[in-house]
């Protein structure tokens, strides 16, 4: 049996702790005055920022405005000060809200994160009970370990999801706000399917699937290990297979409703694909370095270099899976030019070109050239500097989908985001090891256990 160790565990505490305040320090510097917003975008204006080169524009408008008054064009000049004023009005209530927007987003993008890898981990370990293999049971106690983490980091998504409508004023999703929906035909058109009680009704709908399977799961496992016939092990096959139908279909909507439709105006065929590869990558690279942080403190003897060969070898490949969708969704978009569509990557380009990019860097270029050779594959450390690597890289793209959308150019990366990832990675780590407490670390009853200790190329 695994013992969380006390160090760990305060160190899981310390995280919460320090992310709880971090979180709080970022709600509490979010709200600006007019006077404090019109103030900030002055002083960029002045320095050549780019935050504030719209206000920039401004200034020849005005002067252009004198010139007609001084030709006699009094009434003409008199309103387009008036819109100039109304102009300038509506662009620092525009960036007041997106300054707002900043915490809430950070929030989110590192719940969704800790959440998806849980969930990514829970459709591998089904895919590995309705494939029988032979290879992955004796890592089968650390996959339930992570995707204990499932309910509660799913809860949190859908009540942040919630909270930033109900008390943050639609600081996520703008189709949730009455007074845009009226004025955007777009919008009303997707309303059968974009509405707040659909969206939550939806949401409870994923997680008592997915949390119901896990449940079952973990249940017929332990009880397999006592067992005197297979009758645990055919109970997890059959809800192995029906799950993994359900999460094709849940797992698609899901990235609708929580990622995708916080830029309601876009759509991508290939965005559940797209964000399935980013959380099946991020949950098998989270069984590495769980499995290689036990086997660093003397457990898991019965895990070889094999098993790491092959974790490392899901992790290359997933990660060349996720750059193909990527470069699909992209290029196909690019290609076409289509307005509507196009959109999308143009904010990210003009605004993100540094994360946008450089996560491409990060979850492709970085993990083939780390994981391509075969004996690098088994070297422990090797495998969790690529590993920590990948899943900053997911985080940066999961943070590409979100922030756009809700802070337009006001993002960075700074005590908002660090305060969410620290508070959730405490969680995480948390929940996580203290579920390996519960049941033994390997699953002597299953079936294919032997084949998977004497694993060998």
């Amino acid at each position: 049996m695994y013992t969380f160790s006390s160090k760990l565990k305060i160190f899981s505490i310390v995280l919460i702790i320090l992310g709880a305040i971090g979180v709080g320090i970022g709600f509490s510097t979010s709200h600006k005055s007019f006077e404090e917003v019109e103030t900030l975008l002055a002083e960029e204006s002045h320095h050549g920022g780019g935050h504030g080169e719209v206000d920039a524009h401004h200034a020849p408008a005005h002067d252009t405005h004198a010139e007609e008054a001084s030709h006699g064009h009094d009434e003409h000049a008199e309103a387009g000060a008036h819109g100039e004023v109304d102009e300038h009005a509506k662009h620092i209530e525009h960036v007041q809200h997106q300054i707002a927007n900043r915490p809430w987003s950070a929030l989110y993008v590192a719940a969704f994160f800790f959440m998806m890898i849980a969930l990514g981990c829970l459709a591998f370990y089904a895919i590995q009970i309705a494939s029988q293999a032979g290879w992955s049971p004796v890592l089968f106690r650390v996959m339930e370990a992570i995707t204990a983490y499932l309910l509660p980091g799913a809860v949190i998504v859908l009540i942040v999801a919630a909270a930033s409508h109900y008390i943050g004023h639609n600081n996520i999703f703008i189709w949730m706000d009455p007074d845009v929906v009226v004025h955007d035909k777009l919008i009303q058109g997707k309303s059968g399917w974009l509405n707040v009680p659909g969206f939550l009704i939806r949401g409870i709908i994923f997680i008592a699937g997915w949390s119901l399977y896990r449940h079952f799961a973990r249940k017929f496992s332990i009880a397999q290990d006592n067992a005197e016939d297979k009758s645990n092990f055919k109970k997890s096959f059959r809800i192995a297979a029906g799950f993994l139908v359900f999460f094709i279909y849940t797992e698609s909507m899901m990235s609708w409703d929580w990622i995708m439709s916080v830029d309601p105006h876009w759509f991508s065929t290939l965005f559940g694909w797209y964000v399935f590869a980013s959380m099946f990558v991020s949950g098998i690279t989270a069984i590495a370095l769980v499995t290689l942080y036990l086997k660093s403190r003397g457990y898991l003897e019965f895990v070889n270099a094999n098993h790491l060969h092959d974790v490392a070898k899901f992790m290359f490949a997933i990660s060349i899976f996720w750059t193909y969708l990527w470069f699909s969704q992209f290029m196909l978009i690019w290609y076409s030019n289509i307005p509507e569509e196009v959109t999308y990557f143009i904010s990210r380009f003009n605004d993100y070109q540094l994360p946008f990019l450089g996560m491409v860097v990060l979850n492709f270029v970085f993990p083939i050239l780390m994981l391509m050779n075969a004996d690098y594959k088994r070297m422990p450390w090797f495998v969790v500097m690529t590993g920590i690597v990948i899943l900053f890289g997911h985080y940066i793209d999961i943070f590409n989908m979100i922030m756009p959308a809700t802070v337009g150019d006001r993002w960075s990366i700074g005590i908002p985001e660090i305060g969410a990832i620290l508070l959730f990675a405490g969680l995480f780590i948390y929940v996580v090891f203290t579920a390996l407490t519960k049941a033994p670390l390997l699953a002597k009853g299953y079936p294919l256990i032997k084949e998977s200790e004497e694993f060998h190329y």
